[in-house]
């Protein structure tokens, strides 16, 4: 397997196993594949190398779920500058990423993990400007998840706040998230390119993973019709919430050192 060269089978196993675990639920609940793939990642390596595992997965899952659904005019049709502005925000984040000190990121990434978390319990906050001002809430949402998402890999909790306030149907709101998180990637991949972190063959010693999403993503949209939704999503809060404050401790602990 290409990322033998860097990790034992063992780890190769456990890195594959969460890909697919988060294709899964980003299959079932039609977004949260960089949400729960890169805190778990990000509990055995750095938020940087958690990211440039899950580029290609994440751009996968992504084409795959903008596909799904058709009636493109009332999402991407739409929203497409909200992808724009996240590109934008995507190449300033992942420049700071690279050339930051990556341990406070897991810091960060639970900040987001816990603002997702807040915003699903108390709905939406509320911001008028919203929606009497699209133009510009459309800069300020894109720039904002392009910057968390090159940080971090994570932009769900802000697009969840501004779909919120929009009142975005569940299709297009999936089609627009995915549209951003594919805008996001593909910044982040000129970036890492460019400043030589990421290079075409590591990038293909990423494809197995990529599979592995891509066929956990079939799973979840033939489970999504299936599946309880409400419990479904507890469960993953339930996680998220776990894995947000082992990294915070994990942050603690490696400040104390």
């Amino acid at each position: 397997m290409p990322l033998a060269d860097d990790y034992s089978l063992l780890t190769v196993v456990l890195f594959t196993g969460i890909i697919f675990v988060s294709g899964l639920v980003h299959g079932t609940l039609g977004l949260g594949f960089p949400l729960i793939a890169t805190p778990l990642l990000a509990l055995f390596v750095d938020v940087q190398s958690a990211i440039v595992m899950t580029l290609l997965p994440t751009i996968t899952v992504n084409v795959v779920s903008m596909a799904r659904g058709g009636r493109w005019r009332e999402s991407i049709g739409k929203f497409w500058p909200l992808a724009v502005y996240a590109v934008i925000g995507g190449a300033a984040g992942t420049w700071l990423l690279i050339i930051s000190e990556p341990a406070p990121f897991k810091l960060v990434l639970a900040a987001l993990i816990f603002l997702y978390l807040g915003v699903n319990r108390l709905g939406a906050v509320k911001l008028s400007w919203v929606v009497s001002s699209p133009g510009w809430s459309m800069l300020v949402f894109g720039l904002t998840a392009g910057i968390a998402s090159g940080t971090t890999n994570v932009m769900v909790p802000i697009l969840i706040i501004y779909a919120l306030e929009l009142g975005l149907a569940a299709n297009a709101m999936v089609q627009v998230f995915n549209m951003c998180f594919f805008a996001g990637k593909l910044a982040q991949i000129g970036v890492f390119t460019g400043t030589g972190v990421v290079s075409p063959g590591l990038l293909a010693a990423t494809a197995p993973l990529a599979i592995a999403a891509l066929v956990a993503l079939l799973i979840g949209m033939k489970l999504r019709d299936c599946v309880p939704t409400d419990a479904y999503r507890n469960i993953v809060r339930g996680v998220l919430f776990v894995i947000a404050l082992v990294l915070v401790a994990q942050f603690v602990a490696q400040a104390w050192r």
